[in-house]
């Protein structure tokens, strides 16, 4: 059987795939239009001929120095599982300091993500799953933003001495700019 020969756009939309993963933008960057690439990029990846182009390219390039599919879902897995550590800067009294914790709720969330893609659930099942994930991952930021504003509430009452009706003020403040967030419930302070 004769092998046929890819186009330049299969073989660009083949190269452009094997550096980013992404089908539709490397169907865009070979030259595909967006209504192809949105509705016929699947084709493009079952295509015989670029399949196995992409197969024997990324068989070129295999080497210890690259990591494989094994050690990648390990890392997003342990991501998920908070198991890594992430550095990250926090602003102190006395300046920025780099400081190294366990990765937020968002990080968690994307590699939540990414190891769904590779293995396909129920729909509903992962549906639920990512909705908990995001929910979480919502809960996290607004409890940040309410603790950044009593940081500055609690800033401006010792730097300004000011008698507590200020406070108040502040506090009834930040309650307005966080409703919605947790559902009207009233904020402790």
């Amino acid at each position: 059987m004769k092998k046929r020969k890819l186009t330049p756009k299969q073989q660009l939309f083949a190269d452009e795939y094997i550096k980013s993963g992404n089908a539709y933008q490397s169907a865009i960057r070979a030259g595909y239009s967006d209504n192809y690439a949105k509705s016929n990029v699947s084709k493009l990846l079952e295509n015989v001929g670029i399949k196995s182009y992409i197969d024997a390219k990324l068989a070129e390039i295999e080497s210890h120095k690259i990591a494989d599919a094994k050690e990648i879902l390990e890392y997003f897995t342990a991501v998920l599982r908070g198991e890594t550590r992430e550095v990250v800067v926090v602003a102190t009294p006395a300046g920025a300091e780099e400081v190294e914790r366990a990765p937020d709720e968002k990080t968690k969330l994307t590699a939540a993500k990414e190891l769904l893609k590779r293995f396909p659930m129920s729909d509903e099942i992962a549906k639920e799953q990512l909705r908990k994930i995001k929910a979480e991952a919502d809960l996290a930021e607004a409890k940040a933003k309410l603790a950044d504003y009593e940081v500055k509430i609690r800033q401006e009452e010792f730097s300004d001495n000011e008698d507590e009706n200020r406070t108040d003020d502040l506090t009834g403040a930040v309650q307005q700019g966080m409703e919605g967030i947790f559902d009207n419930a009233e904020i402790e302070t």
